[in-house]
């Protein structure tokens, strides 16, 4: 059976109504094709949901939706170019193709982040990706997308794209005058991406200005800061490279640095206090025994003999190292207690001399 003949039996039987008829199959069509794939996108996503491969699950996330906006349009191409005849340019299509299969990529690489910074909460401390980086390469890969995108969107349409890099250039200067703080935002933005000094979740600090806070977003132009009073504070990008910045949140270790003292009455005992003190310390489950631990004699003041201890514990989470702190503390009160010995407070003595005056 020829075309022809399969003509002359769609118009005995529908007759005026070819027209519709063909817009119906052209859309049951689609229809079953877009069905049709969306079963074979469930198995497929749960067949790869089994592995532990993010990539793969990233891949069929990011291509779901854009295949079935494929298929739709591939069918309303159809209906418009052979049955409406509608004037439709070869290069439109194109443009179309470009820019569901960009958008799809664009998807992947969305995705692809979000399943990395997911998967760094089952692995160990020094298994961790680092998110900002993460989250850098991604707006950088993003980016690059797009821009690729427009390109060819351009030159499908018959623009020159030369022309356009060239009138590019020439309006970049000009937008790098009038937006020399934004620039210099955008590259501060990317010395931290790059050198990490800080990264979302660290708390930070700087001597140099009032700024201290665990950072919540590190974004091209600003970075987020939540201060310890909950407040947000915006920090623009270019500040963090002509301050100092200190991260508490890497520090290996917390320091015990405290001053005791004891009476003058009590100086006989204070070569036994110090010495029971740093026994205590060493045998402390919580003080790290291998770094500096100094407990020694410090100075002989107006109403007090003050010795020093200077120690560091194993753990640098803030409420931890109190109660470790308090511990010491009350463990040093101890021992001063059961050598009979008191600590000192201000004092002042009256010495009254026996005058004979008869």
């Amino acid at each position: 059976m020829q075309f022809s003949d399969i003509n002359q039996w769609i118009e005995s039987y529908v007759g005026d109504n070819t027209f519709i008829f063909e817009m119906f199959i052209t859309v049951f069509v689609t229809l079953l094709i877009n069905f049709t794939w969306r079963r074979i996108y469930q198995k497929l996503d749960r067949q790869l949901k089994r592995t532990h491969n993010d990539w793969d699950d990233a891949f069929i996330m990011a291509i779901s939706t854009p295949i079935s906006l494929l298929i739709w349009g591939f069918g309303g191409w159809i209906i418009a170019r052979f049955m409406l005849e509608f004037e439709i340019k070869d290069e439109m299509r194109d443009v179309f193709i470009v820019a569901v299969v960009s958008w799809s990529i664009v998807r992947f690489i969305r995705q692809a982040e979000n399943n990395l910074i997911s998967s760094n909460k089952d692995l160990s401390r020094d298994e961790k990706i680092d998110k900002s980086t993460v989250e850098a390469i991604s707006k950088l890969l993003r980016v690059s997308v797009i821009i690729t995108t427009i390109l060819l969107i351009l030159q499908n349409l018959g623009i020159s794209i030369s022309a356009v890099l060239a009138f590019g250039g020439i309006g970049g200067i000009a937008i790098g005058f009038a937006a020399k703080d934004l620039l210099a935002n955008f590259f501060g933005g990317l010395i931290i991406y790059l050198d990490r000094p800080f990264s979302v979740g660290d708390w930070i600090r700087s001597p140099d200005r009032q700024i201290e806070g665990t950072v919540e977003n590190i974004g091209w132009r600003q970075t987020r800061i939540r201060t310890f009073d909950k407040r947000p504070l915006y920090v623009p990008n270019a500040v963090f490279n002509s301050i100092a910045v200190e991260n508490p949140s890497r520090m290996t270790n917390r320091r015990i640095y405290e001053t005791f003292g004891v009476r003058y009455d009590d100086i006989k005992q204070a070569e036994s206090i110090i010495k029971q003190v740093k026994t205590m310390l060493i045998a402390h489950p919580e003080i790290e025994s291998n770094l500096t631990l100094i407990v020694n004699l410090n100075a002989f003041n107006d109403a007090s003999v003050d010795f020093f201890v200077y120690t560091f514990t194993k753990t640098t989470d803030w409420v931890t190292f109190h109660q470790i702190k308090q511990d010491i503390l009350l463990n040093i009160a101890g021992i001063i207690e059961a050598n009979n010995a008191e600590m000192a407070y201000p004092t002042q003595r009256i010495l009254l001399e026996d005058l004979n005056l008869s």
